[in-house]
Parts: structure tokens; sequence; C-alpha cells
């Protein structure tokens, strides 16, 4: 009864610091919850590429790298080296979808930058550009990773030589059996992590530009191991930020999508098992509204009440993605449903800096990230979107049917 009372304590006390907008928000999503209507797929991800666009220009450290968030605390924070690396290519793709030049060339001042803050042993700092110990990551790297292969595709010079430093230096730490041990990120809790996998597919890609250097063996050996992390019911160990919480979908998101790029570069029937039951695990967790909890235990069953919105995007995606590998409705359904439960929570109109813009929870006081507004929700948000709609267009339905 003490540790109770303590408790509504200081959440009144929290809620009391809470700016005038926090409470807002926060009040709608408690009192009112979602818009009933779906706002479709081009209006919210519009808004949603021109608020990545807005948090390149009013980064607080204006260096042409992306905001971490908008927070309706206190504004706008620094750039974020890892998640800029990987919005680079959702840049390029938008800039070919939509016929702009000028996403081009937010994506070269993106990959500028990140070029000029590559450490001499050709590995990433992990956190904000502006936090300290200023140290080589292996996970933040690899997000990098994603960015400077799509620019040595597309650019060439100075962006694949920075790419091969990246990749190479991901292949010299790596130990035998496949993990990456010896650059864990400051700011998570300690510990080998099966999220690694997504750390894998930015050697994919860079093995898609420049075959020859090792880079998909090691990528591949990475996600052998981290499917060693996978129970008998797809559920994924060794899988979270912290060291003692049930997984997010954010990370076990990460997870399945590193799995399923290794299947789609290397056509190995296993890892396309063993995807699609981490896949179903999350699928039967699906709520009929599109809603995934945040945190899953491991019999999957909800850890926390709120959503994740950014793990919701980033699962969607991988559902959609094995609809296209197999042709089974029952992903492409699920993925349609988590989709359009998230655009429910984008809005199109009012604060620019917030419109288009996607929490880190729903409610936004939720578990992950309370009151900001994610540049990587926003990335992955997009990447979603643009497959789902890819999928529906008619000469997709055509071939399929």
């Amino acid at each position: 009864m003490i540790d109770r009372v303590v408790e509504s304590l200081r959440s009144a006390r929290a809620y009391m610091r809470l700016s005038p907008a926090a409470k807002r928000e926060r009040k709608i999503d408690l009192r009112i919850g979602l818009d009933v209507s779906d706002p479709g797929i081009q209006p919210t991800v519009s808004a949603a590429l021109a608020w990545l666009c807005r948090a390149q220009d009013r980064s607080s450290t204006r260096d042409g790298g992306v905001a971490r968030h908008f927070s309706l605390r206190d504004g706008w924070s620094s750039s974020y080296p890892e998640t800029t690396g990987y919005i680079v290519p959702t840049m390029l793709d938008c800039a070919a979808a939509f016929g702009d030049p000028t996403l081009r060339q937010r994506a070269r001042r993106m990959l500028d930058w990140l070029v000029k803050i590559q450490l001499r042993c050709g590995g990433f700092q992990g956190g904000q550009v502006d936090a300290t110990p200023v140290a080589p990551v292996t996970f933040n790297t690899g997000q990098i990773l994603l960015g400077l292969a799509a620019g040595a595709r597309d650019f060439g010079e100075p962006y694949t030589t920075a790419m091969r430093r990246a990749a190479d230096w991901l292949v010299a730490t790596q130990e035998s059996d496949g993990c990456w041990r010896r650059y864990p990120s400051p700011f998570v809790a300690p510990g080998e992590k099966a999220y690694d996998s997504h750390t894998s597919w930015g050697l994919l890609e860079a093995a898609r530009v420049d075959p020859n250097r090792g880079y998909a063996e090691s990528a591949l050996k990475n996600v052998r191991w981290a499917l060693t992390n996978q129970r008998y019911n797809g559920w994924v160990a060794q899988c979270d930020l912290s060291d003692d919480d049930p997984p997010l979908t954010h990370t076990l998101g990460y997870f399945l999508r590193g799995v399923l790029e290794a299947y789609r570069f290397s056509g190995e029937a296993d890892l396309l098992t063993r995807a699609k039951s981490t896949a179903d695990g999350l699928r039967g967790v699906l709520r009929p509204d599109g809603s995934l909890p945040g945190r899953l235990r491991s019999d999957w069953s909800p850890a926390v009440t709120s959503v994740c919105l950014t793990g919701s995007v980033q699962v969607a995606h991988c559902w959609l993605l094995l609809y296209q590998f197999l042709g089974d409705t029952r992903y492409d359904e699920a993925g349609i449903a988590a989709n359009r439960f998230v655009r429910r929570c984008v809005r199109v109109h009012g604060d620019a800096d917030t419109r288009g813009a996607v929490k880190g929870s729903f409610p936004i006081s939720g578990d992950y990230n309370p009151y900001e507004y994610l540049n990587w929700a926003a990335k992955f948000f997009i990447d979603s979107q643009l497959l789902e709609r890819e999928l529906s267009a008619p000469t997709a339905q055509a071939v399929r049917a």
C-alpha cells in the first residue's frame, strides 16, 4: 500500500512538471483516443517526409544530420548519427518515388556529415552527436552502413571509401561465432544483442555494392548466431535495450528484419522458416484495432498496455515482406492493420513541429520514449506505408492474381 502511494505521488509530481503541450497531448490520447478516420497513405507519408526534412533543418546542432527527436518537454534535440544513417536510403527512395531532387540533396548533406564524423578506426559513435563518451559502437556503425551503402550506390565517392572502412571494421571486430561483443553501446545495458541481425543487413547492403570483401559471409554468420536466441515459439531472448525487460516490438522488429534481409540475400529456406516463427508470434498478439503491445514476454503475453509505434511499423513492414515472399494473405492483412493503426496516430494538420511526426508511444505517456516524436519512427513509418502502397498497386495486384 505504501509503495502504491509513493508511486502515485511520483506520477503526480511528474505530471505537474510537464509542459502545457505535453499535458494536452496526454489528455487527448488517454481520454479521446485515436482519430476515427484513417488519413490514408499519401497524406501521412507526405507529412512524415516533410517532418523529417524539418528535423534535419531544426536539429539543435545544425550540422546536416537529423535531430533525434522533438520533445514536448524541451523541443528539438541534437543530431543522431545512427538513425540519420538509415534515413538516407529512405530519402533516396522517396526522391525517386516522388521525383523530388531536393530529397537527394538532403541525403547528400546527411552523408557528408556522416563521413565527417566517422572515427579513425572506421566505426561510428553511439548516441547523439554531442554525447559522451565518443567511442565506436557495433550497432550504430551497422545502421550508418545502410546509408553509406546507399550513398556509394547512388553517388560513388567519397561514400564508397567510407562504406568500406565501416564494413571492414565490423568484419574485423566480429567474434568467431558470429556475435559482436567488443564494442557495445554505452547507452544500453551491456550484453549480447540478438537485434544485431539488423547490423548484418548493413553488411549485406555493402556486399551488394562491393561483393568480394567478405561482408556477406560475416553478415550471415551473425544472423545464424542471432537465431540461437530464438525460442521454440519464435520469441527472442537478449533482444532488448535493457537487461531485464521483455523485448520491445522495436528491437524484435530489428531482429526480424535482419533475418528477412538475410533470406532475401541468400535464399536460404531455413532463414525464412525462422523468420516466420517470430512473425507468427507477433501476429498472434495483434489486436483487432491493429495495435501491438509495446513489450512482449516469452509466452508472447503483453508486458505493457502502451504501443511502441516504431515497433508496430517495423513489424508491419516485415509482415508485408513475408506476404511479398510467400503470397500468404494473413501477413498482408496483419501489415495493413498495423499500418492503419499508426496512420491514425499521425496528424496531417496542426503545428509544424508535430505535424507528420510519429510518437514514441501511444498514448504519448507510454513506455517507449514518452512525450517524444522520434526520427526513426517517421523513417520506418514511411518505409512501411510505401511498401503497402506498392503491394496494393494495380500492377502488383495483377501479378499476385
